[in-house]
């Protein structure tokens, strides 16, 4: 893949994970705290609104995160993969889950109860810092996206947010590069804020065009240069 037809950075998983930021005896440390658990395809790891009570450092497998409004719109926020913590904003807080994480494959993590967690930082500072710095660059990636949103069309959208996952996800066939994340219309609408017609309307245009080849839950790019105009990316 020419870097030249890839986006900068804003993607949905463009930041260093949680266990690659500490040092290492840190993150050694950590993960002796927890107990290992193991999550089949689609299953919920933690469920929005739920009481906290646990931290989980996910070791392999990649993960959606999604927040329900109340008129059931679900938006896909980001992806969460190999060294990423997730629940820890509950678990520092004491407040309700913000958000649902749910396996896109076989998932193995470690959970950490919240006390042990809360108690590892105050240990810990180096660490609470990098927990800090890691909030303040997932609010930032967030916050160029909304921005980034707000100045495209749902098609832009749609063509910035694939070659994304091109980017952070992508695998080199013979027929073009394939997303490697298993992302349904219904996930892949969720991420850019439009209803699962109007990405189906889009992806289908793209397929008539030769841009890209769909399956169930597969996408293989074909021509990123025509995605990188369509988003606007060659400036």
């Amino acid at each position: 893949m020419d870097p030249a037809y890839l986006p900068g950075d804003g993607g949905l998983d463009d930041r260093v994970p949680f266990l690659a930021r500490l040092e290492n005896e840190d993150a050694t440390a950590l993960r002796a705290l927890g107990r290992e658990l193991h999550f089949e395809p689609r299953t919920p790891l933690i469920q929005q609104d739920e009481p906290s009570t646990h931290v989980l450092l996910i070791l392999t497998g990649w993960t959606k995160v999604t927040a329900s409004a109340a008129t059931g719109y679900q938006a896909l926020l980001a992806l969460r993969g190999p060294g990423d913590i997730v629940g820890e904003s509950a678990a520092v807080t004491g407040r309700p889950r913000s958000a649902t994480v749910t396996a896109l494959e076989r998932v193995r993590a470690v959970a950490i109860d919240h006390r042990a967690f809360r108690e590892f930082l105050v240990r810990c500072p180096s660490a609470a810092f990098t927990l800090i710095g890691l909030t303040a660059d997932r609010t930032r990636a967030a916050d160029r996206r909304q921005l980034a949103h707000a100045s495209m069309s749902v098609r832009e959208r749609l063509a910035t947010l694939l070659l994304d996952l091109v980017r952070t996800h992508g695998r080199t066939t013979a027929d073009g590069v394939e997303i490697t994340v298993p992302l349904t219309k219904q996930e892949l609408a969720g991420a850019v804020g439009a209803s699962r017609e109007m990405v189906q309307r889009q992806l289908k245009d793209f397929r008539d065009r030769g841009v890209v080849a769909t399956g169930r839950r597969t996408v293989v790019i074909v021509r990123p240069d025509v995605l990188r105009r369509i988003g606007r990316l060659d400036a």
